[in-house]
């Protein structure tokens, strides 16, 4: 047997350390590190808001400079951003509308404030510079493929038009034939009008604005005359879930099905369960929840300290044990259930209860 001594180094490191956390307490050196260098490597990602955009009167895009472990996303990819709204963590996913590779290493989001949207409100009415955000790592796979098909079609509505932006930012190919077909309430509604009407001035792309406050929905008939090769174009569309519905229906109607590529913010409703009770056993919280109420939106509702992410069934970012009972995935009807010590997992944000049921939170 072998015994190696501790190197004189690593025994005067250890010494300093121990000798910086009794200076601290009852902090620790790392929380006076969060303030001098809070975007610094060995922590959670994090990232510092460096510059706040308005867009429209209720959408910002916010310029954040992430902490070194930050790796390049694909234009067309979402961020996951943890904010701290009244003393609560909340993450939620945003499209990141940058152009990749920025000289400064920035990247950019562009929020919408919905109604009731506790942190989209949040980073619209109260984001300022320098405030620090969480982020995880770029994600989704609504992007363009390596080589860019000759002729596309962007069709979004509202905040639906942000991944796009960020697909418009970094093509590469400038011959492409590209229509955009955008709806918003008003023209002053229009997310990046006014780089969106430069481009469409250059010849970079063809722009159709739908102002539905006075033209009404745009429908696929409508379309149809609008795009009259639209069967001949790569389509990605991005926008509340009735139209991309619509646009599902007939694009599998006309046999091009494999041609259109949707990005969905909410996950669709397919099957409804009959609701039940909910107990969340760790904050002790019992309530009825509708069957087409997700367990998510159920629990934040009732003050329940609820993980998430995108909220659309993505990443992962809600998942939670079932201790015992039963829930419906509302994408597509499916039952799980779990007994006591089955220790099954489930995606709240897609959820709902099918009867009784317990949360492991």
């Amino acid at each position: 047997m072998t015994t190696t001594a501790p190197t004189p180094l690593g025994t005067l490191r250890d010494r300093l350390l121990r000798l910086a956390e009794r200076v601290t307490t009852p902090l620790v050196p790392g929380d006076y590190l969060d303030v001098i260098d809070p975007l610094r490597s060995g922590i959670g990602l994090r990232g510092r808001i460096v510059a706040v955009h308005p867009e429209t009167r209720d959408a910002v895009t916010l310029l954040i400079k992430p902490g070194r472990g930050w790796r390049a996303h694909t234009p067309g990819q979402y961020v996951r951003v943890g904010v701290d709204v009244d003393g609560v963590r909340q993450w939620r996913a945003y499209s990141l509308t940058s152009e990749a590779g920025r000289p400064d290493g920035c990247i950019a989001i562009t929020v919408k404030a919905i109604p009731d949207g506790k942190v989209s409100n949040h980073l619209v009415r109260r984001a300022t510079l320098g405030t620090i955000v969480q982020l995880d790592h770029a994600a989704g796979e609504f992007t363009l493929p390596a080589a860019t098909p000759r002729k596309i079609l962007f069709l979004t509505a509202g905040s639906g038009i942000t991944p796009v932006m960020g697909m418009l930012r970094n093509m590469s190919s400038p011959t492409a034939d590209v229509v955009v077909v955008h709806s918003a309430p008003t023209s002053d509604d229009v997310i990046f009008a006014g780089e969106l009407r430069a481009l469409a001035r250059r010849g970079r792309i063809r722009l159709i604005e739908k102002h539905t406050d006075t033209d009404g929905m745009l429908g696929t008939d409508e379309l149809a005359t609008l795009v009259g090769d639209l069967a001949e174009r790569e389509t990605w569309a991005c926008g509340p879930a009735g139209m991309l519905d619509a646009l599902e229906k007939h694009w599998e109607q006309q046999g091009i099905a494999d041609r259109l590529h949707t990005e969905r913010f909410r996950p669709t409703v397919v099957s409804a369960g009959d609701g039940g009770t909910v107990t969340f056993t760790k904050s002790a919280t019992v309530l009825a929840a509708a069957g087409d109420q997700t367990l998510l939106d159920a629990g934040e509702a009732a003050g329940v300290l609820m993980p998430s992410g995108c909220r659309m069934g993505i990443c992962f970012g809600c998942v939670a044990p079932l201790r015992q009972g039963a829930v419906r995935d509302l994408r597509n009807g499916d039952i799980t259930t779990a007994a006591p010590g089955d220790g099954v997992l489930i995606q709240t944000c897609v959820s709902a209860a099918a009867g009784t049921c317990d949360i492991d939170l």
